[in-house]
């Protein structure tokens, strides 16, 4: 136990021995003395008190007897069992102990309140549950770890010790960097100056950054329906004019854009609905942002799995007078809890980006940055690509077929790869009813009306990802959201085509 949690303020009218007993009962309440852990021996707490011990020792044994601690022969005080157990007026003695005076409205108080957007959810113990078609979990089976031991090890020794240790500011790993331009960037047919490239926490990071230099109150925004609800929060924190415009079998409506001056896209697979960007759409984009001087961010998540066919060039490779801001992750095909991402821009803006990132956090870790740097520079990152590919087309198409079976008519296939399918059904399916029924038969699916602008007119939406889930598993899995979806809506409505 930390004794730095614990101060007298002889200043105040309540006794010594009462500040001890509402100090400890404090720390019982946040949970920093937990159930059964021994508190500090009277001894030692009377000497960070400077208090004398039998003031203290008169404090615990009153705690003991209101069956706040028990005491243990030869062993001191410990918390009792079971003490949080209907202590609902235990709130006061934490208030008190933190000086009293009542509490901040925060909701008054604060500029901004994030915790009140809607966004995506899925069970924390998703590992748990036998069918989890969930989108953004890689299948840790597939990942190198031996290697990346190898790589890590390397990155921790002296040769390259200067390459992490050291506080860069605002630079970024040179060798991450470096690879990223070789290794990464020439997949989508993107050339770079080192001084075009910003390396991020996960490709988030990038899209908040981004949206802070370029978004003002009254900036007209806009951005796909249905589309990715973590940007239209981004959005909806920094303008009150965000627009949201439909999108067809060709991508975002250009025409629809009107007089926007940012406009978020995700060409390769568009979020949700896995649309891939026609080339004459990109042209067109790109037209259009010309004509009014806009910009566009291209988010071009999931690049690499292109399994199914020939990949478009990035909209930053067809870009000739750099209004296309590109984003990418590493996420995807290393690790997700890895957060490794980064944006290509011109230098202008990077440096900008650079500024404001050193203000929020200087720099992502560099012992990430250099070990990423040494898998890529070793080729094993091309060498997992191959891999998924190879572990996530058969699931690609067992999915297919399952839901051409089970669900005829209500998917939309990726057209070249993804790791989702975005599944519409008739008009009177709800798909929130639909992932709580599932959810009890061991199967989990992601609910789409969060993607829409307006969700209350669109619950007959949902998502399947399969890059979580082993192959064998994606056909029972699907028979059981059937016998789900059959169980709320009949089977009249999962057999006939969507409305």
């Amino acid at each position: 136990m930390r004794y730095s949690l614990f101060h007298l303020d002889r200043r105040q009218p309540v006794t010594l021995q009462a500040q001890i007993k509402e100090m400890l009962v404090a720390a019982m309440l946040s949970g920093q003395l937990p159930a059964d852990h021994s508190v500090p021996s009277t001894r030692a707490m009377a000497r960070r008190l400077k208090v004398s011990r039998n003031t203290v020792m008169l404090a615990y044994q009153a705690l003991a007897a209101d069956g706040y601690l028990t005491a243990r022969e030869r062993s001191g005080f410990y918390v009792a069992p079971g003490m949080r157990a209907g202590i609902a007026a235990g709130g006061g003695a934490s208030q008190r102990a933190n000086g009293g005076g009542g509490t901040i409205d925060w909701a008054r108080r604060l500029t901004m309140a994030p915790a009140r957007q809607g966004n995506i959810t899925k069970p924390a113990n998703w590992h748990d549950y036998p069918y989890p078609f969930i989108y953004g979990q890689a299948d840790a089976a597939q990942f190198p770890i031996t290697a990346w031991r190898d790589c890590v090890r390397q990155a921790m020794s002296r040769k390259w010790l200067d390459a992490w240790t050291d506080d860069r500011f605002t630079a970024d790993d040179p060798m991450l960097v470096e690879q990223i331009r070789q290794r990464v960037l020439t997949r989508r047919g993107i050339l770079a100056r080192p001084d075009e490239i910003i390396i991020t926490l996960g490709a988030q990071n990038a899209l908040y950054l981004a949206a802070q230099l370029l978004v003002g109150p009254a900036t007209a925004v806009a951005i796909e329906d249905p589309g990715y609800p973590d940007m239209r929060n981004i959005f909806n924190l920094l303008s009150t004019d965000l627009r949201a415009v439909g999108i067809d079998r060709d991508g975002i409506r250009v025409g629809e854009l009107g007089d926007a001056a940012v406009v978020y896209v995700t060409p390769s697979h568009q979020f949700p609905t896995n649309v891939t960007m026609s080339m004459a759409r990109r042209e067109g984009l790109l037209a259009w942002a010309e004509d009014r001087d806009a910009v566009i961010i291209e988010d071009d998540y999931e690049y690499e799995t292109n399994y199914g066919g020939e990949a478009m060039p990035a909209l930053k490779s067809l870009d000739r007078s750099g209004r296309v801001l590109h984003v990418g992750s590493l996420s995807k095909s290393l690790m997700p809890g890895l957060r490794m991402g980064f944006l290509v821009a011109p230098a202008e803006f990077v440096a900008e980006m650079r500024a404001l990132r050193r203000l929020m956090l200087r720099h992502p870790p560099g012992n990430n940055q250099r070990v990423v740097a040494i898998f890529l520079a070793q080729g094993l990152h091309d060498a997992l690509i191959a891999r998924l590919h190879r572990s996530y087309l058969p699931r690609w198409q067992a999915l297919a077929a399952a839901v051409g079976r089970h669900f005829p008519g209500w998917a939309r296939m990726p057209v070249f790869g993804g790791t989702s399918f975005w599944m519409s059904g008739p008009a009177g399916i709800d798909a929130r009813e639909l992932a709580a029924r599932a959810l009890e038969l061991g199967v989990i699916i992601e609910p789409g009306d969060i993607c829409f602008a307006r969700p209350g007119d669109n619950r007959n939406h949902f998502r399947l990802g399969f890059s979580s889930i082993p192959l064998e598993r994606i056909e029972p899995g699907i028979e059981r959201l059937a016998e789900a979806s059959d169980s709320l809506f009949g089977r009249a409505a999962r057999l006939g085509a969507p409305s």
